[in-house]
């Protein structure tokens, strides 16, 4: 019986799952604390969008194993997602002085990461996680400058945000070009 259990836990971590937020919706609007190589900002997701698209992607906590995997690829292709007119944030609910390290260590000083300590911005996202409701589900969102989110993707592995977001802005920009 057991192994049975942990065989379904481990297909369920493995597939990914479909952010509660529907592709289409409109995004929440949200001003934070954020850090960008070492230095504490307001991070305003409206300021953000009139720059372009915004990724915004939620981990569980800084310095883990999964997120310090997903922030060095956000932090490799940040490069990438700008030459897009694309911004990448990622939220956790961990304390700012946390993340002021975070942003340098694993996030190369390469985009900001915000502190959701409420949980009210995962809330609103619809990115909790069930069996932790104190830690954000690892979703990515891709924000269209109208604040219409266009791609949503939930999986508790890493491997995949960073392709699939740049696909998804790649995709939104081609449609947008100017003739």
């Amino acid at each position: 019986m057991r192994r049975y259990f942990v065989g379904a836990l481990t297909l369920l971590v493995a597939l990914p799952l479909h952010a509660a937020l529907p592709d289409g919706a409109k995004a929440p609007d949200f001003t934070t604390v954020a850090s960008l190589a070492g230095k504490e900002f307001k991070f305003s997701l409206a300021d953000a969008l009139k720059k372009g698209p915004v990724v915004l992607y939620f981990y569980p906590a800084a310095f883990t194993p999964g997120c310090n995997i997903e922030a060095h690829k956000f932090a490799e292709a940040a490069d990438q997602f700008k030459a897009l007119g694309a911004t990448v944030v990622g939220v956790s609910h961990d304390p700012i002085a946390k993340l002021d390290e975070f942003s340098v260590q694993k996030c190369e000083n390469k985009f900001p990461v915000a502190s959701d300590g409420n949980g009210s911005i995962m809330k609103s996202y619809d990115s909790v996680l069930a069996d932790h409701p104190e830690y954000a589900n690892r979703t990515s969102y891709v924000i269209a400058p109208t604040g219409q989110i266009i791609y949503s993707y939930t999986a508790m592995k890493p491997d995949q945000h960073v392709e699939n977001t740049m696909a998804a802005v790649r995709k939104w920009q081609e449609s947008h070009k100017k003739t």
